[in-house]
């Protein structure tokens, strides 16, 4: 069973918080799938992890290519993981299932702490994964920087 992290995001926007998360799992080896709800949001993160410096180039693709299998960073709104990820990282309140939370060594759930409907589904998902008896953590940045805090 993966860790499952909980990204309470109060001073950074998404796509800050994902760039800084998706670096460090490509730094552990991981192939990773971003799942989102808003293709038009996807689309937007797939054109600013390209237009980044090029020192800190992140690898990925859109869903929907044909070399999905092999992309490190596939961003995608589908339920499904073409691309052997053993990282999942969820936004816009994107579904994460109890067995995606067994079977991969982690799931990020990131949301924004201003966007109530955003809190409601991260608590909804926090109570679906921890009544299936998956342990989570959960992190703020309310102290300015990244804190695990008591969930």
């Amino acid at each position: 069973m993966g860790d499952v992290l909980f990204y309470h995001l109060t001073r950074s926007p998404v796509e800050r918080a994902l760039e800084m998360l998706l670096e460090k799992a490509l730094a552990a080896g991981w192939r990773v799938v971003v799942r989102g709800t808003d293709d038009a949001h996807l689309q937007r993160l797939d054109e600013r992890l390209w237009l980044g410096p090029e020192e800190r180039f992140l690898p990925h693709g859109l869903a929907g290519g044909a070399h999905d299998a092999h992309q490190p960073v596939l961003l995608t709104t589908d339920a499904a993981i073409p691309n052997a990820a053993a990282c999942l990282m969820s936004l816009d309140g994107a579904e994460v299932s109890v067995q995606e939370a067994r079977e991969l060594t982690r799931v990020c759930i990131l949301f924004d702490g201003a966007d109530e409907a955003a809190l409601g589904r991260a608590r909804a998902q926090w109570k679906a994964l921890s009544d299936a008896g998956i342990a989570a953590q959960y992190w703020s940045e309310r102290s300015g920087r990244w804190q695990k805090e008591r969930g």
